[in-house]
């Protein structure tokens, strides 16, 4: 099949994070002094190389099937905050799924192409193809067999304008997961909390750390789809005192719902995404932080027989 014109075709940008072999070199310096570290507890330097070896072998055959004169741009999980993505680009992840969830909330309806490097060691909830795929996935549009799954997202907005965005969670406490102290607020219901934190979670997010939660409490309601627009919200470990309570532990916010919280904390509190704590808002006395399903939505590129086959798909 002729390549379509360099004009014509979008920028690919390939989305990566440093592998742990990749991290132990930049901390020790050398592979030897690696090795030694990792053998110094008790720890065998061939699980990480392995690791590594694995994901660059993926990332060659991904990369490879890009036609040369297409433009690309190769870009690590931490210069995503930095990155200007355009309108049409194609964003191919390589990786793990939680790379899926960092890169979310920088796009604004790009499509997403996941592409796990190493099935034997990750789900791939989020990254559904084998880097096999790669010459398919660039033709999906005119060739088939690929559909578009719009994944919900949260929104967290403080009361002066600052915005996270979740494809997993928005978690809301104290920093080091200590008692969090605050009020919530939900359907016209207010209730003063001293808990581990508020965890609200998408339908993406309910097959992780909020299906966690909801196991270890035994909670028996049905959690949303990834495709479903309402969100769940859940109160880790509340506590009951003179002065708080728990009525108010678990629910569903509806599509124009939002669940309120007002802080009580002097210091540490804080609210972040998707497990991104380096990228958290301050969370103190006086200020407040209202949650709510986001107007925008991932657009993750997905098998078609994910559809027929799959009860949590559209």
């Amino acid at each position: 099949m002729a390549h379509a014109p360099y004009r014509s075709r979008p920028r690919v940008v390939l989305v990566t994070r440093k592998t742990a072999l990749e991290g132990l070199r930049e901390s020790r310096g050398t592979l030897d002094q690696v090795r030694f570290y990792l053998s110094s507890r008790g720890q065998d330097i061939a699980y990480v190389q392995e690791a590594h070896d694995r994901f660059v072998a993926a990332y060659a055959q991904v990369e490879g099937a890009i036609p040369a004169d297409q433009r690309r741009v190769r870009i690590d999980r931490g210069d995503l905050d930095r990155f200007l993505f355009a309108p049409d680009d194609r964003v191919v992840v390589v990786g793990q799924d939680g790379l899926v969830a960092n890169v979310a909330k920088y796009l604004s309806g790009q499509f997403v192409i996941g592409i796990n490097s190493d099935p034997e060691r990750f789900d791939g909830v989020l990254c559904r193809h084998p880097p096999a795929a790669m010459p398919e996935l660039l033709q999906w549009t005119t060739g088939g067999g690929f559909l578009i799954e719009n994944r919900t997202m949260a929104l967290a907005e403080r009361e002066d304008g600052q915005k996270l965005l979740a494809l997993n969670e928005v978690f809301v406490g104290h920093r080091t997961h200590q008692s969090a102290r605050y009020t919530i607020e939900v359907d016209g219901t207010i209730e003063r909390h001293s808990s581990s934190g508020v965890l609200c979670a998408t339908g993406t997010g309910a097959t992780g750390w909020a299906r966690s939660i909801c196991e270890q409490r035994k909670v028996e309601n049905e959690l949303p789809r990834p495709s479903d627009p309402s969100l769940a919200w859940m109160v880790r470990e509340p506590f009951p005192s003179v002065s708080t309570g728990v009525g108010l532990d678990f629910g569903l916010l509806e599509p124009d719902a939002r669940l309120i919280l007002h802080s009580e904390m002097a210091e540490g509190g804080a609210i972040f995404a998707d497990g991104i704590e380096s990228d958290a808002l301050e969370f103190l006395g006086g200020q407040s932080v209202t949650i709510r399903r986001a107007e925008q939505a991932l657009q993750l590129v997905v098998p078609e027989h994910v559809f027929r086959d799959s009860p949590g798909s559209l």
